[in-house]
Protein backbone atom coordinates (compact mmCIF):
# COMPACT_ATOMS: atom_id res chain seq x y z
CA UNK A 1 0.00 0.00 0.00
CA UNK A 2 1.34 3.43 -0.90
CA UNK A 3 -0.73 5.26 1.70
CA UNK A 4 0.89 5.38 5.13
CA UNK A 5 -1.20 3.27 7.48
CA UNK A 6 -1.58 2.69 11.21
CA UNK A 7 -2.32 -0.89 12.24
CA UNK A 8 -4.20 -1.35 15.52
CA UNK A 9 -4.28 -4.86 17.00
CA UNK A 10 -6.57 -5.85 19.86
CA UNK A 11 -9.98 -6.14 21.36
CA UNK A 12 -13.36 -4.66 20.66
CA UNK A 13 -15.60 -4.54 23.72
CA UNK A 14 -19.12 -3.22 24.16
CA UNK A 15 -19.09 -1.41 27.50
CA UNK A 16 -22.43 -1.85 29.27
CA UNK A 17 -23.02 0.54 32.16
CA UNK A 18 -25.80 -0.40 34.57
CA UNK A 19 -27.03 2.14 37.13
CA UNK A 20 -29.83 1.55 39.62
CA UNK A 21 -33.15 2.77 38.24
CA UNK A 22 -31.81 3.41 34.74
CA UNK A 23 -31.71 1.47 31.52
CA UNK A 24 -28.27 0.00 30.70
CA UNK A 25 -26.19 2.27 28.48
CA UNK A 26 -23.95 0.66 25.87
CA UNK A 27 -20.89 2.22 24.25
CA UNK A 28 -18.34 0.69 21.83
CA UNK A 29 -14.98 0.42 23.56
CA UNK A 30 -11.79 -1.50 24.04
CA UNK A 31 -8.47 0.32 24.24
CA UNK A 32 -7.14 -0.47 20.73
CA UNK A 33 -10.52 0.43 19.22
CA UNK A 34 -10.50 3.77 21.06
CA UNK A 35 -6.99 4.56 19.80
CA UNK A 36 -8.05 3.60 16.27
CA UNK A 37 -11.04 5.96 16.47
CA UNK A 38 -8.81 8.74 17.78
CA UNK A 39 -6.39 8.35 14.88
CA UNK A 40 -9.14 8.06 12.30
CA UNK A 41 -10.67 11.30 13.48
CA UNK A 42 -7.25 12.97 13.28
CA UNK A 43 -7.13 12.17 9.58
CA UNK A 44 -4.90 9.09 9.63
CA UNK A 45 -5.48 5.94 7.59
CA UNK A 46 -6.24 3.24 10.16
CA UNK A 47 -6.76 -0.52 9.93
CA UNK A 48 -8.14 -2.23 13.05
CA UNK A 49 -7.38 -5.94 13.39
CA UNK A 50 -9.88 -7.08 16.02
CA UNK A 51 -12.45 -9.75 16.93
CA UNK A 52 -16.20 -9.27 17.27
CA UNK A 53 -19.47 -10.80 16.18
CA UNK A 54 -21.96 -9.90 13.50
CA UNK A 55 -24.63 -9.52 16.19
CA UNK A 56 -26.46 -6.27 16.95
CA UNK A 57 -23.61 -5.04 19.14
CA UNK A 58 -21.12 -5.82 16.43
CA UNK A 59 -23.17 -3.90 13.88
CA UNK A 60 -23.18 -0.86 16.17
CA UNK A 61 -19.41 -1.11 16.52
CA UNK A 62 -18.98 -1.26 12.74
CA UNK A 63 -21.12 1.86 12.36
CA UNK A 64 -19.07 3.63 15.05
CA UNK A 65 -15.81 2.74 13.31
CA UNK A 66 -17.07 3.70 9.87
CA UNK A 67 -18.23 7.07 11.16
CA UNK A 68 -14.71 7.68 12.50
CA UNK A 69 -13.02 6.55 9.25
CA UNK A 70 -11.53 3.34 10.63
CA UNK A 71 -11.14 0.36 8.32
CA UNK A 72 -11.69 -3.17 9.66
CA UNK A 73 -9.18 -5.86 8.77
CA UNK A 74 -10.73 -8.81 6.91
CA UNK A 75 -11.91 -11.53 9.28
CA UNK A 76 -12.48 -9.18 12.21
CA UNK A 77 -16.20 -10.01 12.46
CA UNK A 78 -15.82 -13.77 12.80
CA UNK A 79 -16.50 -14.09 16.54
CA UNK A 80 -19.64 -15.90 17.73
CA UNK A 81 -20.58 -12.77 19.70
CA UNK A 82 -19.20 -9.35 20.58
CA UNK A 83 -17.32 -9.12 23.88
CA UNK A 84 -18.82 -7.12 26.73
CA UNK A 85 -17.67 -5.42 29.88
CA UNK A 86 -20.61 -4.92 32.22
CA UNK A 87 -20.19 -2.31 34.96
CA UNK A 88 -22.77 -2.34 37.76
CA UNK A 89 -22.66 1.07 39.47
CA UNK A 90 -23.93 1.21 43.07
CA UNK A 91 -25.42 4.21 44.90
CA UNK A 92 -21.96 5.33 46.03
CA UNK A 93 -20.60 5.29 42.49
CA UNK A 94 -18.56 2.12 42.93
CA UNK A 95 -18.42 -0.21 39.94
CA UNK A 96 -18.36 -3.99 39.88
CA UNK A 97 -17.24 -5.42 36.56
CA UNK A 98 -18.27 -8.61 34.80
CA UNK A 99 -16.49 -9.57 31.58
CA UNK A 100 -17.54 -11.75 28.69
CA UNK A 101 -14.43 -11.67 26.53
CA UNK A 102 -13.59 -13.35 23.26
CA UNK A 103 -10.27 -12.26 21.80
CA UNK A 104 -8.49 -13.46 18.68
CA UNK A 105 -6.24 -11.93 16.04
CA UNK A 106 -7.19 -12.37 12.37
CA UNK A 107 -4.25 -12.54 9.92
CA UNK A 108 -2.66 -9.22 9.06
CA UNK A 109 -3.91 -8.19 5.58
CA UNK A 110 -1.58 -9.34 2.82
CA UNK A 111 0.52 -6.48 1.50
CA UNK A 112 -0.09 -4.23 4.49
CA UNK A 113 3.16 -2.51 5.51
CA UNK A 114 2.10 -0.13 8.26
CA UNK A 115 4.23 2.81 9.31
CA UNK A 116 3.07 2.30 12.91
CA UNK A 117 1.46 -0.58 14.82
CA UNK A 118 -0.15 -0.28 18.24
CA UNK A 119 -1.46 -2.80 20.75
CA UNK A 120 -2.10 -3.31 24.45
CA UNK A 121 -4.71 -3.99 27.12
CA UNK A 122 -7.04 -7.01 27.16
CA UNK A 123 -6.11 -8.97 24.02
CA UNK A 124 -2.41 -8.66 24.82
CA UNK A 125 -2.83 -10.65 28.06
CA UNK A 126 -5.65 -13.17 27.55
CA UNK A 127 -4.47 -16.76 27.04
CA UNK A 128 -6.36 -17.15 23.75
CA UNK A 129 -4.82 -14.07 22.13
CA UNK A 130 -1.62 -12.90 23.89
CA UNK A 131 0.80 -14.88 21.75
CA UNK A 132 -1.01 -13.96 18.54
CA UNK A 133 -0.98 -10.25 19.44
CA UNK A 134 2.75 -10.41 20.13
CA UNK A 135 3.41 -12.23 16.85
CA UNK A 136 1.27 -9.76 14.89
CA UNK A 137 3.14 -6.66 16.05
CA UNK A 138 6.53 -8.40 15.81
CA UNK A 139 5.75 -9.37 12.21
CA UNK A 140 5.47 -5.73 11.09
CA UNK A 141 8.46 -4.35 13.00
CA UNK A 142 10.51 -4.28 9.79
CA UNK A 143 8.28 -1.46 8.49
CA UNK A 144 6.57 -0.04 11.56
CA UNK A 145 7.20 1.87 14.74
CA UNK A 146 5.74 -0.33 17.50
CA UNK A 147 3.59 1.34 20.16
CA UNK A 148 2.33 -0.29 23.35
CA UNK A 149 0.04 0.62 26.25
CA UNK A 150 -0.46 -2.05 28.95
CA UNK A 151 -3.75 -0.40 30.01
CA UNK A 152 -4.41 -3.05 32.64
CA UNK A 153 -8.06 -3.80 33.37
CA UNK A 154 -8.63 -5.26 36.82
CA UNK A 155 -10.23 -8.70 36.82
CA UNK A 156 -9.13 -9.68 33.31
CA UNK A 157 -5.95 -11.52 34.35
CA UNK A 158 -5.09 -11.89 38.04
CA UNK A 159 -1.76 -13.69 37.57
CA UNK A 160 0.67 -10.86 38.38
CA UNK A 161 3.78 -12.75 37.28
CA UNK A 162 2.16 -13.54 33.93
CA UNK A 163 1.15 -9.89 33.50
CA UNK A 164 4.72 -8.75 34.07
CA UNK A 165 6.08 -11.34 31.62
CA UNK A 166 3.63 -10.34 28.88
CA UNK A 167 4.23 -6.61 29.41
CA UNK A 168 8.00 -6.95 29.36
CA UNK A 169 7.86 -9.16 26.28
CA UNK A 170 6.09 -6.36 24.40
CA UNK A 171 8.41 -3.72 25.87
CA UNK A 172 11.23 -5.60 24.14
CA UNK A 173 9.55 -4.93 20.77
CA UNK A 174 8.21 -1.44 21.42
CA UNK A 175 9.55 1.94 20.33
CA UNK A 176 6.89 4.08 22.03
CA UNK A 177 5.23 3.13 25.32
CA UNK A 178 2.47 4.88 27.22
CA UNK A 179 1.54 3.66 30.71
CA UNK A 180 -0.41 5.11 33.61
CA UNK A 181 0.95 5.32 37.14
CA UNK A 182 -1.80 2.82 38.07
CA UNK A 183 -0.57 0.36 35.42
CA UNK A 184 3.00 0.47 36.72
CA UNK A 185 1.92 0.26 40.34
CA UNK A 186 -0.05 -2.88 39.49
CA UNK A 187 2.89 -4.46 37.64
CA UNK A 188 5.60 -3.43 40.10
CA UNK A 189 4.01 -2.65 43.48
CA UNK A 190 7.39 -2.40 45.23
CA UNK A 191 8.71 0.35 42.92
CA UNK A 192 7.56 3.96 42.41
CA UNK A 193 5.96 4.33 38.95
CA UNK A 194 8.56 6.93 37.90
CA UNK A 195 11.40 4.47 38.53
CA UNK A 196 9.56 1.71 36.67
CA UNK A 197 9.06 4.04 33.70
CA UNK A 198 12.75 4.97 33.68
CA UNK A 199 13.71 1.30 33.81
CA UNK A 200 11.44 0.50 30.84
CA UNK A 201 13.03 3.36 28.89
CA UNK A 202 16.42 1.69 29.38
CA UNK A 203 15.09 -1.62 28.01
CA UNK A 204 14.61 -0.71 24.36
CA UNK A 205 11.84 1.86 23.73
CA UNK A 206 12.78 5.31 22.46
CA UNK A 207 10.37 6.83 24.97
CA UNK A 208 8.10 5.81 27.84
CA UNK A 209 5.33 8.29 28.63
CA UNK A 210 3.99 8.00 32.17
CA UNK A 211 0.52 9.47 32.69
CA UNK A 212 -0.42 10.71 36.16
CA UNK A 213 -4.06 11.75 35.88
CA UNK A 214 -4.59 15.40 36.87
CA UNK A 215 -0.84 15.84 37.36
CA UNK A 216 -0.17 15.44 33.65
CA UNK A 217 2.45 13.27 31.96
CA UNK A 218 6.19 12.68 32.10
CA UNK A 219 8.17 11.34 29.16
CA UNK A 220 11.36 9.36 29.79
CA UNK A 221 13.63 8.94 26.77
CA UNK A 222 16.10 6.13 26.14
CA UNK A 223 19.03 8.48 26.69
CA UNK A 224 17.83 9.66 30.11
CA UNK A 225 16.07 12.90 29.24
CA UNK A 226 12.80 13.76 30.97
CA UNK A 227 9.97 16.02 29.85
CA UNK A 228 6.88 16.89 31.87
CA UNK A 229 3.60 18.33 30.65
CA UNK A 230 0.78 19.43 32.93
CA UNK A 231 -2.93 19.89 32.43
CA UNK A 232 -3.79 23.22 30.81
CA UNK A 233 -5.48 25.78 33.08
CA UNK A 234 -9.20 26.08 32.55
CA UNK A 235 -9.85 22.54 31.36
CA UNK A 236 -13.20 21.47 32.83
CA UNK A 237 -13.34 17.70 33.18
CA UNK A 238 -16.64 16.05 32.28
CA UNK A 239 -15.20 12.57 32.83
CA UNK A 240 -11.94 10.75 32.15
CA UNK A 241 -13.37 7.92 30.02
CA UNK A 242 -11.01 7.33 27.10
CA UNK A 243 -8.45 9.91 28.26
CA UNK A 244 -5.48 7.56 28.12
CA UNK A 245 -6.47 6.15 24.74
CA UNK A 246 -6.90 9.67 23.35
CA UNK A 247 -3.47 10.63 24.63
CA UNK A 248 -2.02 7.54 22.94
CA UNK A 249 -3.71 8.49 19.66
CA UNK A 250 -2.37 12.02 20.10
CA UNK A 251 1.16 10.73 20.65
CA UNK A 252 1.07 8.64 17.49
CA UNK A 253 -0.47 11.49 15.48
CA UNK A 254 2.13 13.98 16.75
CA UNK A 255 5.06 11.66 16.02
CA UNK A 256 3.59 11.09 12.54
CA UNK A 257 3.43 14.85 11.99
CA UNK A 258 7.08 15.14 13.07
CA UNK A 259 8.12 12.53 10.48
CA UNK A 260 9.36 10.15 13.18
CA UNK A 261 7.34 7.01 12.42
CA UNK A 262 8.36 3.92 10.49
CA UNK A 263 11.21 1.45 10.91
CA UNK A 264 13.45 3.58 8.69
CA UNK A 265 13.04 6.43 11.19
CA UNK A 266 13.75 4.34 14.30
CA UNK A 267 17.12 5.97 15.00
CA UNK A 268 15.73 9.43 14.23
CA UNK A 269 13.01 8.80 16.81
CA UNK A 270 15.60 7.85 19.41
CA UNK A 271 17.62 10.97 18.59
CA UNK A 272 14.68 13.41 18.50
CA UNK A 273 15.63 16.72 20.08
CA UNK A 274 14.08 18.38 23.13
CA UNK A 275 11.86 20.72 21.15
CA UNK A 276 10.41 17.87 19.10
CA UNK A 277 9.47 15.96 22.27
CA UNK A 278 7.88 19.08 23.77
CA UNK A 279 5.77 19.58 20.64
CA UNK A 280 4.74 15.93 20.62
CA UNK A 281 3.72 15.91 24.28
CA UNK A 282 1.85 19.22 23.99
CA UNK A 283 -0.21 17.98 21.04
CA UNK A 284 -0.95 14.65 22.72
CA UNK A 285 -2.06 16.47 25.88
CA UNK A 286 -4.34 18.72 23.83
CA UNK A 287 -6.07 15.71 22.28
CA UNK A 288 -6.65 14.18 25.72
CA UNK A 289 -7.88 17.47 27.20
CA UNK A 290 -10.56 17.84 24.54
CA UNK A 291 -11.68 14.27 25.24
CA UNK A 292 -12.02 14.74 29.01
CA UNK A 293 -13.93 17.98 28.50
CA UNK A 294 -16.93 16.02 27.21
CA UNK A 295 -18.73 12.87 28.28
CA UNK A 296 -17.53 9.44 27.23
CA UNK A 297 -14.73 8.29 24.93
CA UNK A 298 -15.34 11.00 22.34
CA UNK A 299 -11.92 12.01 20.91
CA UNK A 300 -11.58 15.15 18.83
CA UNK A 301 -11.56 15.55 15.08
CA UNK A 302 -8.54 17.19 13.43
CA UNK A 303 -10.43 20.44 12.86
CA UNK A 304 -11.00 20.76 16.62
CA UNK A 305 -7.26 21.04 17.20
Amino acid sequence: MSQETALLVGETIMDVVCRAGAEPAEHPGGSPLNVAVGLGRLGRHVVLDTWMGEDERGKRVVEHLSASRVELAPGSTGAPRTSTSRAAIDADGRAEYTFDLLCAVPPIPVGLAPVVAHTGSVASVLPDSADAVFSAVASVRDTATICYDPNIRAGVLDDSARLVFLAERLIGQADVVKASDEDLAALYPASPPQESARRWARCGPAVVVLTRGPEGSVAHTCDGRQFATGVSPGVVVADTVGAGDSLMAGLIHALWSEGLLGAARREALRAADDEAWRRVLALAARVAEITVSRAGADPPWLAEL
